[in-house]
């Protein structure tokens, strides 16, 4: 059994850095330089000159569009508390909305540069899988992202006034949040210790299969999970998008692995 502490990591001039935002910070950072190991030592068609200078219109497009995503899912709440729309730092973004502001910013990038977007996301794929790992444990310092009611040996304490109204009288709970950051690991070993292997592939491989592995383990996940943001009727819409974005997957690693022996 563990306890979500919820607690500030530091305050600098009286301001209070909070944990939330010191492990979105590390994951963006491991995210970086595991992609840029990884393309230095087994992409050497990759220009890391190039790949660096995307990273910070990557992110900043990934963070801007997770936060919309995430407000518009719950845009009720912040057309009363508008405020609370910048305050990255109470948590609230959304990794659907990250990855396609992201790709959606390379798509652009590489677009002007006239170069392969699918061979760059393929080695930024390993970064971000690394990310979300980190990133997820910023869900336990917030005290959110947790399951359903459970008495596991892992079990995780809530405390009361971050439990939802129905579940007031329950202490412990999935600790979803870890699911998630041991899946995303599982993923990249996946990616980079099989799907790698497949030299004859077309560039995307390892992009697409990252989205339908991601999107299969956050299916199963999110139906444990009892704090998801929207729902249509009685579906979280996180599964929603997890099944639209498992069948894109899904074509795009046929098209990537069909007619390999033409494949440039």
């Amino acid at each position: 059994m563990f306890a979500s502490p919820c607690v500030n990591a530091f305050s600098v001039l009286g301001f209070d850095v909070k944990m939330y935002g010191v492990m979105i910070f590390l994951a963006i950072i491991c995210g970086v330089f595991v992609s840029e190991y990884i393309a230095k030592k087994y992409y050497k068609d990759i220009n890391l000159d190039v790949l660096l200078d995307f990273y910070p219109v990557m992110i900043i497009s990934g963070v801007i569009c997770a936060r919309l995503y995430y407000v518009l899912l719950n845009l009720t709440y912040y057309m009363k508390f508008p405020q609370e729309i910048i305050a990255l730092w109470h948590g609230g973004i959304s990794i659907h909305g990250a990855i396609l502001g992201g790709f959606l910013a390379g798509i652009i990038y590489f677009g002007i540069k006239k170069l392969s977007v699918l061979s760059y996301a393929d080695v930024v794929s390993y970064g971000l899988v690394i990310g979300q790992m980190i990133g997820r444990w910023g869900n336990f310092f917030n005290s959110e992202a947790f399951g359903s009611p459970c008495t596991l040996p892992w079990k995780l304490y809530i405390a009361p006034e971050f439990r939802p109204l129905q579940y007031k009288s329950y202490e412990y709970f999935h600790p979803t949040f870890l699911y998630e950051s041991i899946w995303c690991f599982i993923v990249f070993c996946i990616l980079f210790f099989f799907v790698r292997k497949n030299k004859t592939a077309k560039p995307g491989l390892i992009f697409f299969s990252y989205l339908a592995l991601y999107s299969l383990g956050r299916f199963v996940i999110e139906g444990i999970r009892i704090d998801s943001v929207f729902n249509v009727g009685n579906i979280p819409v996180a599964r929603i998008a997890s099944v639209i974005i498992f069948a894109a997957a899904l074509y795009g690693i046929f098209y990537c692995t069909r007619n390999t022996k033409n494949a440039p």
